[in-house]
């Protein structure tokens, strides 16, 4: 007590909770009902020993106690402030009393690098202050409930199906351009990836060359401008062709998803190559962005999956936008985003890696990345033709609630979790073990670098505490890291024995960088690195 190595968990945190008192540290232990941190950490009221509040507990914890030591040490603190708080939720701390506790694991006001809405806004502005394109790690995103944005995606969705119609005719007419390969069209063995109906199912007609020469006239002026942009490479430039947008869309879906044939000239090839060619050097997202247009809708402030859509239809996006725009919706709920067609899959299954790091100090910005992540899978084959969450979203809080497909390749894991090691051992045999070092961490650290800077004028730091956060990734198929999302508080709870080690280890190797390191600044903070002060 002298010492006062005091601490209190809130939350689910059962490994932090024992590592603290095998360093010697007493737990100030916090009722379990929704009361405010304020009455919590005011001298208890009830009478010591309550067991009723303490069965709220998780169940694991019953038996590291079984003496009660630790409840007693916890009752003789009772009317300490804790120096020390691992905390799930920051809003229920009261101010006076956050200022008095040395070190919390949360920061106020992260909205801009943890809400879909905040990191949309922060990365748009990026290039303004720093030398960094978010088009080259972030994929195209847009804010539905600002009228400006909404516009922006409207012109994007209409070029990007320009685009599409392009690679779609030089495919159907047996091309391939480098830079715009489709995934190889395979029915051998689970996992095959389709992105067409099957030819039994496709209509049989052709729609006419105008077609097309209406999309080489739209990515022609869109080119110009682009060979013109300055800095500002937020938005597409606006298209100056005047085509009826709807008639073009409804022809582009029929080539798209119905498997309407599209008579192209020779002529027409060639003009078709040299546009993607040239298109690619100003587009860096034209790679993955595919032939389908296919997007992705977010609640702004929602996590674990819940309430994202994915859809082809411009209008389907619209009458979601319109909802947006009504005086009683909240302003900006919904963020749209291009999906990431062209994906490294393995064994034809989507997966996404989930990569911490930790912030120290806002002032200046520090920042430590952790080398162990790891990769969770969804339950079914990927599929652009079909967009189920089964398929797309691999967050383990959605995929849980799906059997694995019968479909799916017999070598995918069990428990749909891989570590970063097993994925290296998987690069190495496709014979592309330079990918992990060379491409797909320096990209990862780039792009969680480039999200702090873009936001940390718009974030509340606090001097003592730190926060640790969980980056989610898709690689692309040029092994291209891409990021989806910054999550605050990521979850602790074990999925797998693959996240029960690493969870486990990540939260041992925090508390030796942000306590133990204090004291000596040699000591081991495990798969920790600095990268950036």
């Amino acid at each position: 007590l002298q010492e006062k190595k005091i601490f209190s968990v809130q939350g689910p945190y059962p490994v932090i909770r024992r590592l603290l008192w095998a360093r010697g540290w007493v737990e100030r232990k916090l009722p379990c009902n929704g009361r405010q941190l304020r009455q919590q950490l005011e001298p208890l009221c009830y009478p010591w020993p309550h067991r009723e509040e303490e069965e709220q507990e998780e169940e694991e914890e019953d038996n590291e106690d079984p003496d009660g030591i630790h409840d007693f040490m916890s009752y003789l603190v009772r009317d300490q402030v804790p120096n020390f708080l691992w905390t799930i939720r920051l809003s229920t701390i009261d101010q006076e009393l956050l200022r008095k506790i040395k070190v919390v694991n949360r920061y106020p006001w992260v909205q801009a690098l943890s809400t879909k809405e905040g990191l949309c806004l922060s990365l748009q502005n990026l290039p303004w202050s720093e030398q960094a394109d978010p088009n080259t790690f972030f994929s195209r995103c847009y804010r539905l409930g600002i009228m400006e944005e909404l516009e922006a995606f409207i012109e994007d969705f209409r070029l990007t199906a320009a685009r599409s119609l392009l690679k779609l005719a030089l495919e159907k007419a047996g091309d391939k351009l480098v830079g715009t390969e489709q995934p190889p069209k395979s029915n051998k063995g689970p996992g095959a990836v389709s992105h067409l109906m099957p030819s039994t199912e496709r209509p049989e007609f052709s729609l006419s060359p105008k077609l097309v020469e209406e999309a080489l006239e739209v990515c022609k002026q869109h080119l110009d401008v682009l060979e013109h942009q300055d800095i500002d490479r937020r938005t597409p430039s606006p298209c100056r062709t005047c085509i009826d947008w709807e008639h073009f869309l409804q022809g582009y879906y029929s080539v798209a998803h119905e498997g309407a044939g599209l008579a192209l000239s020779m002529a027409q090839q060639e003009r078709c190559q040299g546009l993607l060619q040239r298109l690619e050097e100003q587009l860096p997202q034209l790679r993955m962005e595919g032939n389908l247009n296919v997007w992705i809708l977010k609640p702004s402030a929602k996590s674990r999956g819940r309430g994202i859509v994915c859809t082809s239809r411009l209008e389907e996006v619209l009458q979601l936008a319109q909802s947006c725009m009504t005086p009683s919706a909240q302003v900006c709920k919904w963020v749209v985003q291009k999906y990431a067609e062209q994906l490294l899959t393995i064994f034809g299954t989507k997966f996404d890696i989930r990569q911490w790091f930790v912030v120290t100090d806002g002032n200046p910005l520090t920042v430590w990345f952790y080398r162990d992540c790891y990769l969770r899978f969804c339950t079914q084959p990927f599929s652009l033709c079909h967009l189920e969450h089964s398929r797309h979203l691999c967050n383990v809080s959605v995929q849980k609630q799906y059997r694995t497909s019968p479909h799916q390749d017999p070598r995918m894991p069990p428990d749909r979790v891989w570590s970063s090691k097993q994925f290296q051992a998987h690069l190495a045999r496709l014979g592309r073990a330079d990918a992990w070092g060379q491409v797909i961490v320096p990209g990862m650290k780039a792009a969680i670098l480039n999200s702090l800077r873009s936001a940390q004028d718009h974030m509340g730091f606090r001097k003592g505490s730190f926060e640790l956060y969980g980056a989610d990734f898709l690689i692309g198929e040029d092994c291209q890291p891409w990021l989806l999302e910054i999550n605050s508080c990521p979850t602790m709870s074990p999925s797998s024995t693959v996240t029960r080690r690493l969870c486990a280890n990540v939260q041992r190797d925090t508390l030796c960088l942000v306590l133990d390191r204090k004291d000596n600044p040699s000591c081991s903070i495990g798969a920790f690195e600095l990268i950036y002060k």
